[in-house]
Protein backbone atom coordinates (compact mmCIF):
# COMPACT_ATOMS: atom_id res chain seq x y z
CA UNK A 1 0.00 0.00 0.00
CA UNK A 2 2.82 2.38 0.87
CA UNK A 3 4.46 1.79 -2.51
CA UNK A 4 1.20 2.53 -4.33
CA UNK A 5 0.74 5.77 -2.42
CA UNK A 6 4.30 6.86 -3.15
CA UNK A 7 3.99 6.00 -6.83
CA UNK A 8 0.79 8.03 -7.19
CA UNK A 9 2.37 10.93 -5.34
CA UNK A 10 5.44 10.96 -7.56
CA UNK A 11 3.46 10.85 -10.78
CA UNK A 12 0.97 13.50 -9.70
CA UNK A 13 3.35 16.01 -8.14
CA UNK A 14 5.81 15.76 -11.01
CA UNK A 15 3.08 16.99 -13.30
CA UNK A 16 3.27 14.13 -15.78
CA UNK A 17 0.02 12.50 -14.71
CA UNK A 18 -2.82 14.86 -14.10
CA UNK A 19 -6.58 14.89 -13.58
CA UNK A 20 -8.55 14.59 -16.80
CA UNK A 21 -8.07 17.61 -19.04
CA UNK A 22 -10.37 19.05 -21.64
CA UNK A 23 -9.63 17.57 -25.05
CA UNK A 24 -8.37 20.03 -27.60
CA UNK A 25 -6.68 22.45 -25.21
CA UNK A 26 -3.77 24.05 -27.00
CA UNK A 27 -0.14 23.49 -26.08
CA UNK A 28 2.19 26.52 -26.46
CA UNK A 29 4.10 26.33 -29.75
CA UNK A 30 7.55 26.89 -28.28
CA UNK A 31 7.48 27.71 -24.55
CA UNK A 32 10.62 29.33 -23.15
CA UNK A 33 10.47 26.80 -20.31
CA UNK A 34 11.68 24.14 -22.74
CA UNK A 35 15.16 25.64 -22.75
CA UNK A 36 17.91 23.25 -21.64
CA UNK A 37 21.72 23.35 -21.62
CA UNK A 38 23.18 21.60 -24.65
CA UNK A 39 24.92 18.91 -22.60
CA UNK A 40 21.53 17.46 -21.62
CA UNK A 41 20.54 17.06 -25.26
CA UNK A 42 23.69 15.45 -26.65
CA UNK A 43 25.01 11.89 -26.59
CA UNK A 44 28.04 10.11 -28.00
CA UNK A 45 25.99 6.98 -28.69
CA UNK A 46 24.35 6.74 -32.09
CA UNK A 47 21.03 5.51 -33.41
CA UNK A 48 22.30 3.75 -36.54
CA UNK A 49 19.06 2.01 -37.47
CA UNK A 50 17.08 5.25 -37.20
CA UNK A 51 19.60 6.95 -39.46
CA UNK A 52 19.46 4.15 -42.03
CA UNK A 53 15.66 4.12 -41.99
CA UNK A 54 15.29 7.87 -42.49
CA UNK A 55 17.97 8.06 -45.18
CA UNK A 56 16.28 5.20 -47.04
CA UNK A 57 12.94 7.01 -46.90
CA UNK A 58 11.29 4.16 -45.03
CA UNK A 59 8.62 4.55 -42.31
CA UNK A 60 10.11 5.25 -38.89
CA UNK A 61 8.35 3.17 -36.24
CA UNK A 62 9.02 4.22 -32.65
CA UNK A 63 7.79 2.34 -29.59
CA UNK A 64 7.70 4.04 -26.19
CA UNK A 65 7.62 1.56 -23.31
CA UNK A 66 6.48 3.50 -20.28
CA UNK A 67 4.09 3.88 -17.38
CA UNK A 68 1.24 6.16 -16.34
CA UNK A 69 3.62 9.13 -16.57
CA UNK A 70 3.76 8.53 -20.34
CA UNK A 71 0.16 9.66 -20.72
CA UNK A 72 -2.19 12.55 -19.99
CA UNK A 73 -5.73 11.29 -19.42
CA UNK A 74 -8.26 12.73 -21.92
CA UNK A 75 -5.51 14.62 -23.75
CA UNK A 76 -3.27 12.07 -25.42
CA UNK A 77 -2.35 14.48 -28.22
CA UNK A 78 -0.52 16.50 -25.56
CA UNK A 79 1.47 13.59 -24.13
CA UNK A 80 5.20 13.52 -24.79
CA UNK A 81 5.06 10.58 -27.27
CA UNK A 82 2.48 12.47 -29.36
CA UNK A 83 4.45 15.70 -29.15
CA UNK A 84 7.64 13.87 -30.15
CA UNK A 85 5.85 12.37 -33.15
CA UNK A 86 4.57 15.79 -34.24
CA UNK A 87 8.01 17.40 -33.93
CA UNK A 88 9.75 14.58 -35.81
CA UNK A 89 7.20 14.79 -38.62
CA UNK A 90 7.89 18.51 -38.81
CA UNK A 91 11.68 18.15 -38.73
CA UNK A 92 12.15 15.16 -41.03
CA UNK A 93 11.63 15.17 -44.81
CA UNK A 94 8.03 15.63 -46.03
CA UNK A 95 7.87 12.09 -47.38
CA UNK A 96 8.98 10.55 -44.09
CA UNK A 97 6.35 8.59 -42.19
CA UNK A 98 6.79 8.70 -38.43
CA UNK A 99 4.59 6.65 -36.14
CA UNK A 100 4.97 6.55 -32.36
CA UNK A 101 3.10 3.88 -30.40
CA UNK A 102 2.97 3.46 -26.63
CA UNK A 103 3.12 0.31 -24.52
CA UNK A 104 2.09 1.00 -20.92
CA UNK A 105 3.84 -1.22 -18.36
CA UNK A 106 2.08 0.25 -15.34
CA UNK A 107 3.63 -0.46 -11.93
CA UNK A 108 6.14 -2.94 -13.39
CA UNK A 109 9.75 -3.10 -12.30
CA UNK A 110 12.49 -3.20 -14.91
CA UNK A 111 12.71 -6.97 -14.50
CA UNK A 112 8.96 -7.43 -14.94
CA UNK A 113 8.90 -5.19 -18.01
CA UNK A 114 11.98 -6.79 -19.59
CA UNK A 115 10.32 -10.18 -19.37
CA UNK A 116 7.73 -9.04 -21.92
CA UNK A 117 10.15 -7.67 -24.49
CA UNK A 118 10.69 -10.71 -26.71
CA UNK A 119 6.97 -11.13 -27.46
CA UNK A 120 6.45 -7.37 -27.61
CA UNK A 121 9.17 -6.92 -30.23
CA UNK A 122 7.78 -9.78 -32.30
CA UNK A 123 4.42 -8.02 -32.36
CA UNK A 124 5.60 -4.43 -32.88
CA UNK A 125 8.95 -4.65 -34.82
CA UNK A 126 9.91 -1.00 -34.19
CA UNK A 127 13.03 0.71 -35.50
CA UNK A 128 13.53 2.52 -32.20
CA UNK A 129 12.45 1.67 -28.64
CA UNK A 130 12.42 4.34 -25.94
CA UNK A 131 12.34 2.54 -22.60
CA UNK A 132 11.21 4.65 -19.65
CA UNK A 133 12.08 2.89 -16.39
CA UNK A 134 13.44 3.17 -12.86
CA UNK A 135 10.66 4.85 -10.88
CA UNK A 136 8.90 1.70 -9.70
CA UNK A 137 12.21 0.05 -8.82
CA UNK A 138 13.23 3.07 -6.73
CA UNK A 139 9.91 3.14 -4.90
CA UNK A 140 10.07 -0.58 -4.15
CA UNK A 141 13.73 -0.22 -3.15
CA UNK A 142 14.77 -2.99 -5.55
CA UNK A 143 18.43 -3.90 -5.05
CA UNK A 144 20.38 -1.55 -7.39
CA UNK A 145 22.52 -4.42 -8.67
CA UNK A 146 19.41 -6.42 -9.51
CA UNK A 147 17.98 -3.35 -11.23
CA UNK A 148 21.13 -2.95 -13.32
CA UNK A 149 20.97 -6.59 -14.30
CA UNK A 150 17.32 -6.28 -15.35
CA UNK A 151 17.98 -3.17 -17.43
CA UNK A 152 20.94 -4.90 -19.04
CA UNK A 153 18.79 -7.89 -19.98
CA UNK A 154 16.03 -5.65 -21.29
CA UNK A 155 18.36 -3.60 -23.47
CA UNK A 156 19.98 -6.77 -24.83
CA UNK A 157 16.56 -8.22 -25.69
CA UNK A 158 15.56 -5.08 -27.56
CA UNK A 159 18.85 -4.90 -29.45
CA UNK A 160 18.76 -8.61 -30.30
CA UNK A 161 15.33 -8.01 -31.82
CA UNK A 162 16.89 -5.49 -34.18
CA UNK A 163 15.92 -2.16 -32.63
CA UNK A 164 17.84 0.94 -31.64
CA UNK A 165 17.31 1.76 -27.95
CA UNK A 166 17.08 4.96 -25.93
CA UNK A 167 16.91 4.66 -22.15
CA UNK A 168 14.84 7.26 -20.29
CA UNK A 169 15.43 7.53 -16.56
CA UNK A 170 13.21 8.52 -13.62
CA UNK A 171 11.18 11.69 -13.44
CA UNK A 172 12.21 14.31 -10.89
CA UNK A 173 9.96 15.38 -8.01
CA UNK A 174 11.08 17.81 -5.30
CA UNK A 175 8.21 16.57 -3.12
CA UNK A 176 9.60 13.04 -2.84
CA UNK A 177 13.38 13.54 -2.72
CA UNK A 178 13.46 12.44 0.93
CA UNK A 179 11.12 9.48 0.37
CA UNK A 180 13.06 7.54 -2.23
CA UNK A 181 16.73 7.28 -3.15
CA UNK A 182 17.01 7.94 -6.88
CA UNK A 183 20.83 8.17 -7.36
CA UNK A 184 21.58 4.40 -7.32
CA UNK A 185 19.05 3.84 -10.11
CA UNK A 186 20.16 6.86 -12.09
CA UNK A 187 23.79 5.74 -11.83
CA UNK A 188 23.04 2.17 -12.85
CA UNK A 189 21.06 3.26 -15.89
CA UNK A 190 24.01 5.40 -16.92
CA UNK A 191 26.33 2.40 -16.55
CA UNK A 192 24.10 0.16 -18.67
CA UNK A 193 23.81 2.87 -21.33
CA UNK A 194 27.59 3.15 -21.52
CA UNK A 195 28.16 -0.60 -21.57
CA UNK A 196 25.66 -1.14 -24.39
CA UNK A 197 26.44 2.12 -26.22
CA UNK A 198 22.85 3.36 -26.12
CA UNK A 199 21.77 6.97 -25.60
CA UNK A 200 20.45 7.91 -22.15
CA UNK A 201 17.73 10.58 -22.14
CA UNK A 202 18.25 12.20 -18.74
CA UNK A 203 14.66 13.13 -17.91
CA UNK A 204 15.53 13.43 -14.21
CA UNK A 205 18.20 16.09 -14.78
CA UNK A 206 16.01 17.97 -17.26
CA UNK A 207 13.06 18.20 -14.90
CA UNK A 208 15.31 19.20 -12.00
CA UNK A 209 16.82 21.92 -14.19
CA UNK A 210 13.39 23.30 -15.06
CA UNK A 211 12.31 23.20 -11.41
CA UNK A 212 15.50 24.71 -9.96
CA UNK A 213 15.46 27.58 -12.45
CA UNK A 214 11.80 28.30 -11.80
CA UNK A 215 10.65 27.41 -15.30
CA UNK A 216 8.17 24.93 -13.80
CA UNK A 217 6.94 24.63 -10.23
CA UNK A 218 7.05 20.87 -9.79
CA UNK A 219 6.45 21.14 -6.05
CA UNK A 220 2.92 22.46 -6.29
CA UNK A 221 0.25 20.00 -7.51
CA UNK A 222 -2.36 22.73 -7.99
CA UNK A 223 -1.87 23.43 -11.71
CA UNK A 224 -2.93 19.93 -12.76
CA UNK A 225 -3.52 19.43 -16.49
CA UNK A 226 -1.95 22.74 -17.50
CA UNK A 227 1.39 21.89 -15.92
CA UNK A 228 1.26 18.32 -17.22
CA UNK A 229 0.78 19.52 -20.79
CA UNK A 230 3.61 22.03 -20.56
CA UNK A 231 6.06 19.51 -19.14
CA UNK A 232 5.05 16.84 -21.65
CA UNK A 233 5.45 19.31 -24.51
CA UNK A 234 8.96 20.19 -23.40
CA UNK A 235 9.95 16.55 -22.94
CA UNK A 236 8.52 15.68 -26.35
CA UNK A 237 10.47 18.48 -28.01
CA UNK A 238 13.68 17.56 -26.23
CA UNK A 239 13.25 13.88 -27.05
CA UNK A 240 12.63 14.57 -30.75
CA UNK A 241 15.79 16.67 -30.97
CA UNK A 242 17.71 14.05 -28.97
CA UNK A 243 16.71 11.34 -31.47
CA UNK A 244 17.61 13.52 -34.45
CA UNK A 245 21.03 14.31 -33.01
CA UNK A 246 21.75 10.72 -31.94
CA UNK A 247 20.90 9.54 -35.46
CA UNK A 248 23.21 12.24 -36.87
CA UNK A 249 20.52 13.48 -39.22
CA UNK A 250 21.98 16.60 -40.77
CA UNK A 251 20.28 19.37 -42.75
CA UNK A 252 20.01 17.10 -45.78
CA UNK A 253 17.67 14.81 -43.85
CA UNK A 254 15.74 17.59 -42.11
CA UNK A 255 13.46 20.26 -43.40
CA UNK A 256 14.75 23.79 -43.25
Amino acid sequence: MKAKVLLSLILLCAGLVAPSARAGEAVPAAPAACELPSYLLTTESQLHKVAETVKAGKPLEILVIGSRSTTIPSSEDSSYPARMQAILKDKLPPAETVHVSVEIQSKKTAEEAAGTFVKLMEAKTPTLVIWQTGTVDAIRAIDPDDFRGAVTEGVAALQNAGADVVLMNLQYSPRTETMISAPPYLDNMRVVAQEHDVPLFDRFAMMRQWNDQGQFDLFSPSRGPELAKQVHDCIGRALAQFVIDAAHLGPAQQQN
